[in-house]
């Protein structure tokens, strides 16, 4: 290259400006187009922290994989926006209609979108309706902002061979998300309902890439179908009638809900009380949709700091529970008084993932004959009882007790909802499956109805349900978990912590020596591969370490399991388990270099 040819090329930071003004000019979203235009200027005036944005935004393209797309809002191919939107919408058209022919040639793809009331989520949601449309699919869109476990509802209500829900769950305001579940024609049947999984986010994520520029994306006037609240009032009693007032008839319960600035507080204080359960108080500060999510500052219930005011309106009322969704309703939290220190805590996703694996069982004894039959021979079983890799292990001996059979999956519901006979799953991240039938995902309303069943049975009877849970604890021993989350600035950490513990594998945990270690990467017969590392301890205590798959952290799950003589033995295994994790922690920290 001469010296002139030097001079004459653009630069990267050229080349950047370029793309940035390219992208403005053909952005349908005029408040985006002069957002870009004006960080370009003010990265041109040598503004620092407007380059770095602007290289952030175009530093590549944002990959569609099983989780759909989930990122900032802004412009750029690497932002959630219209036409990032646009051109996620016509590649999965395109994805439905060749999947559609291959199954059924001449037939009609059908779709329905949902949306939550996130920033831009109803823009995104109806230029997708118009796309489909566009695209000759017969399409639903849902009537207003609602939660994500309708949707999922609807995509098999209606038959659909596709739906979109817009949401990015409980990821911070500035966030959104597409999220894409498949039905009818377009998957096998242990997929209708569900989330994607692989190999189907790669064939959608290649008709997204086949799809030319953004002129070439028709948006339809009109043609699609907006759904009547009828679709609202189907699903809210579906669920309602999942509740066994004959069984377990005790009502009395009072109850404070926060939707937590979500779409889920109206669908779930109805559920309830259609069910009996009257005296249900919303969070008032918390109980209108809000995009900014004002009152905490990630709106996630897991988080520090995200009940709070609900455990304060729980403490004024003298409320027995507290029930929380996350803001699209597909995750319950729970938070009761509790008796050893008569301080209101939120239960561990575990604790609620065994009370409702007890209650599963429980409700299906009225279904089942009596304990043997006259030849002896034993009922059948419930059904089939699944939880995340990550999950506990209790739920295991909860299905054995019951000769229920049990599958572990790894992490997200597009694996567990998959599981044939599947009548309970969970996963430990407050979500929870209750009813397969109806929602093939995880719903956090329909799990809050059992929730307050469970508890008020456990009320009638004089007992609390951290009491249900020690009668747990007691048949199959006390079972402890903690976690430990290392977000990172840079995803390159994630590997190299990864490789530093497959280089030098830790040896014991919580001064007990590792016994199996199993690099997850490999798979198996049950599971199929995925980054992560798992150590069984000779006490059988068990660590996993996994990348996060939406979020950039290192995720480490921690269980202990420590026997149980008797009620008098309870408090004193406490104090061995936390003891335990507390050493394991510890090891797990310097396992890693922290």
């Amino acid at each position: 290259m001469t010296s002139s040819d030097a001079e004459t090329k653009p630069s990267d930071f050229d080349q950047l400006i370029s793309a940035a003004r390219v992208w403005a000019r053909q952005d349908p979203d005029p408040v985006t187009a002069a957002a870009l235009d004006e960080l370009a200027d003010q990265a041109s005036e040598g503004i620092p922290a407007a380059r770095q944005q602007l290289e952030d935004s175009f530093n590549g393209t944002l990959q569609f994989g099983t989780a759909g797309l989930r990122a900032a809002l802004g412009p750029g191919p690497n932002r959630m926006n219209r036409v990032v939107v646009r051109r996620a919408a016509a590649g999965l058209a395109a994805f439905l209609d060749n999947a559609v022919a291959a199954a059924a040639p001449g037939s009609r793809p059908r779709a329905v979108v949902g949306y939550d009331a996130r920033h831009n989520s109803d823009v995104f949601a109806r230029e997708s309706a118009a796309i489909f449309a566009a695209a000759g699919i017969e399409t639903f869109l849902m009537p207003s902002a609602l939660p994500t476990p309708l949707l999922a509802y609807a995509v098999r209500a209606l038959d659909c061979d596709g739906g979109v829900m817009v949401t990015a769950s409980h990821n911070p305001p500035q966030d959104n998300g597409y999220k894409v579940y498949l039905g009818g024609r377009a998957v096998e049947e242990s997929g209708r309902g569900a989330q994607i999984v692989t190999p189907y986010d790669a064939r959608i994520a290649e008709c997204i890439e086949a799809v030319g520029g953004l002129e070439s994306i028709t948006l339809a006037d009109e043609g699609w179908t907006v759904l009547q609240d009828s679709i609202v009032d189907d699903y809210r009693a579906a669920v309602v009638g999942l509740a066994r007032p004959e069984q377990f008839p005790a009502r009395d319960l009072k109850i404070v809900l926060t939707p937590m600035h979500g779409v889920g507080g109206d669908t779930a204080v109805a559920v309830l009380q259609d069910a009996g359960f009257r005296d249900v108080t919303l969070v008032e500060e918390q109980a209108l949709p809000d995009p900014d999510f004002p009152t905490v500052s990630f709106p996630n219930p897991e988080e520090p700091g995200a009940l709070d005011l609900a455990l304060a309106a729980a403490e004024r009322l003298e409320a027995d529970i507290v029930l929380a969704n996350d803001p699209d309703a597909d995750r319950a939290a729970v938070a009761a008084r509790d008796p050893e220190s008569g301080a209101w805590r939120m239960l561990r996703g575990d604790e609620v993932g065994a009370l409702l694996g007890a209650h599963v069982v429980a409700r299906s004894l009225a279904d089942a004959p009596a304990a043997e039959t006259a030849d002896g021979e034993l009922p059948p079983s419930p059904g089939v009882f699944a939880n995340s890799i990550v999950s506990s292990r209790l739920l295991a001996r909860i299905a054995a007790a019951a000769c229920a059979a049990h599958e572990e999956t790894l992490t997200g519901f597009k694996w567990i909802s998959r599981v044939p006979g599947l009548v309970y799953g969970y996963e430990e991240a407050l979500g929870y499956c209750v009813a397969p039938g109806l929602v093939r995902d995880k719903d956090g309303i329909s799990a809050s109805l059992l929730i307050a069943e469970l508890a008020a049975a456990a009320k009638a009877a004089g007992q609390t349900i951290f009491d249900t849970l020690d009668e747990l604890y007691l048949l199959h021993g006390l079972h402890a978990s903690d976690q430990l989350s290392i977000r990172v600035a840079d995803l390159g950490l994630l590997d190299a912590m990864m490789n530093r513990l497959r280089s030098d594998p830790p040896e014991a945990f919580g001064g007990s020596a590792v016994e199996q270690s199993i690099d997850l990467s490999q798979g198996s017969e049950q599971l199929p591969p995925t980054d992560g590392l798992l150590y069984l301890t000779r006490d059988q205590s068990r660590v996993i370490i996994r990348p996060s798959g939406t979020e950039p952290k290192l995720k480490c799950y921690l269980e202990v399991i420590v026997p149980v003589e008797s009620a008098a033995g309870l408090a004193e295994a406490r104090a061995a388990a936390r003891a335990a994790l507390d050493r394991i922690l510890a090891d797990v920290r310097e396992a890693l270099g922290l």
